[in-house]
């Protein structure tokens, strides 16, 4: 097997089959990530090319910070070791070629000071076909594949790409996801609108990847009807200590919401851009509450509207609604990306 990366030799290499003594010299090698890792035989990745229906050696992107290209064969090593089915790799080559697009940033989130982890979230049928979470505790805690699939992302990222913790990348604290990511479906047949894919101009089998610096539990027991809980999400997602409000350019927020509150946003407003409308007039702050400094900041980069009020993200556009959770109300879910990325959605 043959990941790159530092202090990854080219070529391929004998290793070996036991899996605690294969865990423990992979380890050593630089290409593990701290959990139990499976050999990658021959014979397994073999089964893992054979279900992506592309040659070995088919690019699917360059990974920064190393600059090296990602083969099928690569994938397939990365995600054998993770634990992945081989099942996934239509889904996982999608998402990482989404990754490579540039508006993506994908050197950024693997260099940046932030704990941004590219998240996948999925729609259509492959959601059940693959057992991916989007019922109760498909943020982590819902048996599935995601985990793996997950995993797989980020090992690519580590063995191909040469992310290094304090090195290659300068992320200052991390986050669980940078283990095994976050990977779940969006409930569909319980959303009031129609698929986050479609919206986004893809039907059926469609994933968009989005980077997230953490998940972020949003709960009331008090909204008693959309608007009431529009302002709730909306001001509980505007803390001023996101990189929203001091990126450069183009910051997107997501909202998971469940979906009985789904329901009660729909009822209050027509359509989803109603519902982004509503959530972003929400989330902002009086530019009068930051320091002079903060306000400095932000006037420089024209995020302060005509009345004052500075807005977590620029557009309503940029507040990407999705529904999934379990039935037992009472939460949503905020996940804010760290500024230069934005979401990118790809057919499989």
């Amino acid at each position: 097997m043959a990941p790159e990366g530092d202090a990854i030799a080219e070529g391929r290499v004998e290793a070996p089959d036991d899996p605690a003594e294969f865990m423990a010299w992979a380890t050593a090698q630089g290409w593990g990530d701290g959990l139990p890792l499976i050999p990658p035989t021959p014979e397994r990745v073999a089964g893992f090319i054979a279900a992506a229906g592309r040659p070995a050696d088919s690019v699917l992107l360059e990974v920064p910070p190393a600059n090296a290209w990602c083969t099928v064969e690569k994938l397939a090593i990365n995600a054998c070791m993770a634990g992945a089915a081989p099942e996934a790799m239509p889904l996982m080559m999608a998402a990482l070629e989404a990754m490579a697009e540039r508006p993506f940033d994908l050197f950024a989130l693997n260099t940046t000071t932030s704990s941004v982890v590219p998240c996948l979230f999925v729609n259509g049928p492959a959601r059940d076909r693959l057992d991916l979470p989007y019922e109760a505790g498909c943020f982590g805690g819902a048996a599935g594949a995601g985990p793996a699939i997950g995993r797989a992302i980020r090992l690519v990222m580590r063995n191909v790409g040469g992310q290094v913790a304090g090195e290659t990348s300068k992320c200052v604290l991390g986050q669980p996801a940078r283990v095994v990511g976050l990977v779940m479906g969006e409930w569909e047949e319980r959303s009031p609108w129609a698929p986050l894919a479609e919206r986004r101009g893809e039907s059926g089998d469609a994933v968009t990847v989005y980077g997230t610096i953490g998940t972020m539990d949003i709960a009331d027991i008090a909204a008693d009807n959309g608007q009431s809980l529009a302002w709730v999400i909306g001001q509980s997602l505007a803390y001023v200590g996101t990189n929203a409000y001091i990126s450069h350019w183009g910051a997107e927020v997501m909202v998971v919401v469940p979906p009985p509150w789904a329901d009660m946003l729909a009822a209050a407003y027509p359509t989803i851009e109603d519902v982004q409308e509503a959530l972003w007039q929400n989330a902002c702050h009086k530019v009068g509450d930051f320091p002079e400094t903060h306000k400095q900041w932000l006037a420089e980069r024209d995020r302060i509207s005509p009345d004052g009020t500075a807005y977590i993200v620029e557009h309503p556009t940029d507040v990407i609604v999705m529904c999934a959770g379990g039935l037992g109300n009472l939460h949503a879910g905020g996940l804010h990306n760290f500024g230069p990325t934005r979401a990118i959605t790809r057919p499989f």
